[in-house]
């Protein structure tokens, strides 16, 4: 299986938003995560672009690796944090507050997908396996909750009672 693997170092912008554009592309196809990235709303979008554009450029330097890029996917892809860069700000009354611009590694890696496999027909039923992964046999239970409050006016209240009887007597 041939792999190639592209890093970006010190990429000034934070872990936390870089793994949501990380994300995004994580099991897509080379083209597609393109794609997703070139119209990503991040700004980190383009340094990921980048990253994983070096990585398909490795792959296709490797001996014994073809020119299809449509076999391509992206395999695995994160962002480490950091060193963090602190920096002060000015104050009242003589303080001062910290500023901490935080900075990410970008690593993706990227994989050639296997042949496809033919699927194996008996007696005219394709097999199907279900997949079960990390779930019971149950079927999930939804809890049905309250939409609205229960008021309670004044004199309408149903626990007090009140009795009126006639003494004319």
């Amino acid at each position: 299986m041939i792999e190639g693997r592209a890093t970006a170092k010190n990429v000034r912008s934070s872990a936390q938003k870089a793994g949501l554009v990380m994300d995004l592309i994580r099991g897509q196809d080379v083209n597609t995560a393109l794609t997703t990235l070139r119209f990503c709303q991040k700004r980190v979008g383009r340094d990921i672009s980048k990253v994983l554009s070096s990585a398909v450029a490795n792959v296709q330097q490797q001996e014994g690796a073809g020119s299809d890029i449509d076999r391509l996917y992206v395999g695995s892809c994160y962002a480490n944090q950091g060193p963090s860069m602190k920096r002060i700000r000015a104050a009242p009354m003589g303080r001062a507050f910290r500023i901490i611009k935080r900075t990410v590694h970008l690593t993706v890696t990227v994989k050639e997908r296997e042949e496809t496999m033919v699927s194996t027909v008996t007696a005219g039923v394709p097999s199907v396996e279900k997949a079960t992964a990390g779930r019971s046999s149950r079927p999930s239970r939804r809890v049905k909750r309250k939409t609205g409050r229960k008021t309670i006016r004044p004199g309408k209240n149903p626990e007090k009672v009140t009795s009126v009887t006639n003494d004319d007597d």
